[in-house]
């Protein structure tokens, strides 16, 4: 199978945390309140969530059963990526429809750093990444870029600068791996031809372009001993390659998601972060199509939300995680076909705009013990 180049880096940002998170507790009756000022009808509206499987998505999916008065609809799969082969029948099943996506990612407010959660239901308590899969996805390109960080050298040669590079980050024939943007690094011929200066046993040493010396530094070329380029290898230097199979729904799905924006995801402060803030924007452009050219969501009114879970380890003696919800942007549709996007900033202003009071929200206490006490019926085979 063809391996996927991914040569053209595509650009990351416009994804705000900062001011835009609110606790999902808040998130979710200003959602349905938004709901029923754009004509949704209370008792006819059918939620769905988009989550990971992960547990920590548990207690937003809860939050939803309580405001909407029932369990909602699951649309999603492992790592935040939506399921649009449901579409028809999760249409089928309201009057009114809404879709919550999210990506996810742990924040451990010890450390302050994000990807990591603490499982209360392991022996001792132990932290893990979170989103697993989303690290488990990413691993693999953190190691070859790690590889890079530190087989690529900057020296002098007699007072002349050079870069000395590994052969395998040479080797334009590998079908995977991190491949350098040469031109980027070091210098060529008139020809265009890099011109190798010493042939090494693992690596070849080469002139660097004057642009790569004023990025690195000159102090980064006068060290006694070659120095590795370490975290100047900056995702404009390079990406990579992968063999994948297509892509199909389901089926390396978030990976073909992320891969032309692994340079960023690697090099980023919080990986785990920017991969899933990625994942949310990937999968909300992909689901606005999906949902304006279905025929089931035809005579509809829709609200489809894409946001990002952060979900912050349970404090001793609490049950659930503190989970923020950071939307991102939202698709809103009417029965006439007639529909509109909101973008971050917009959709965070509309949200706070509305109530946090939901006088439609179910007990939930009260609605199990009302079934657990009901007649029993009998089920004849």
């Amino acid at each position: 199978m063809p391996g996927l180049a991914v040569k053209m880096v595509e650009p990351t940002g416009g994804f705000q945390i900062h001011d835009r998170m609110i606790r999902f507790n808040l998130f979710v009756p200003r959602l349905y309140n938004w709901c029923k000022s754009l004509g949704f009808e209370p008792g006819k509206i059918m939620p769905s969530r988009a989550f990971c499987a992960d547990e920590s998505q548990g207690y937003p999916v809860i939050m939803i059963a309580k405001h909407f008065g029932t369990f909602p609809f699951n649309h999603g799969r492992v790592g935040g990526v939506v399921a649009t082969s449901r579409h028809g029948p999760f249409a089928a099943h309201g009057q009114d429809l809404v879709i919550v996506q999210a990506s996810h990612v742990g924040y451990d407010p010890e450390t302050k750093k994000f990807g990591m959660y603490r499982r209360a239901q392991t022996t001792h308590g132990e932290c893990s990444s979170n989103c697993g899969k989303i690290q488990n996805l990413i691993s693999w390109y953190q190691n070859e870029y790690e590889f890079a960080r530190q087989n690529i050298l900057l020296h002098n040669d007699d007072g002349n600068k050079i870069v000395i590079v590994d052969n395998q980050l040479l080797r334009e024939d590998r079908e995977e791996g991190l491949f350098l943007r040469l031109e980027k690094i070091i210098s060529a011929d008139e020809e265009g031809r890099w011109n190798t200066l010493r042939v090494l046993s693992t690596a070849r040493t080469f002139s660097p372009t004057q642009e790569f010396v004023d990025a690195m530094g000159e102090a980064a070329f006068n060290r006694v001993t070659p120095q590795a380029i370490g975290k100047r290898l900056t995702a404009d230097r390079f990406y990579f390659q992968r063999g994948i199979s297509p892509m199909a729904e389901g089926v390396h799905h978030l990976e073909h998601n992320l891969i032309r924006y692994m340079p960023q995801i690697v090099t980023s402060a919080a990986p785990t972060l920017t991969a899933a803030e990625i994942n949310t924007q990937v999968e909300f452009d992909r689901m606005f199509r999906s949902i304006v050219k279905d025929q089931a969501y035809k005579g509809k009114k829709v609200l489809f939300i894409a946001g990002l879970n952060i979900d912050i380890s349970p404090e001793p003696g609490t049950r659930f995680p503190l989970t923020k919800y950071v939307p991102w942007a939202a698709y809103v549709q009417d029965r006439d076909g007639y529909y509109f996007t909101l973008e971050q900033q917009e959709l965070v202003q509309t949200l706070m705009q509305q109530s946090a009071d939901n006088p439609h929200q179910i007990d939930l206490e009260s609605a199990i013990a009302t079934m657990a006490s009901s007649d029993e019926i009998s089920i004849e085979a």
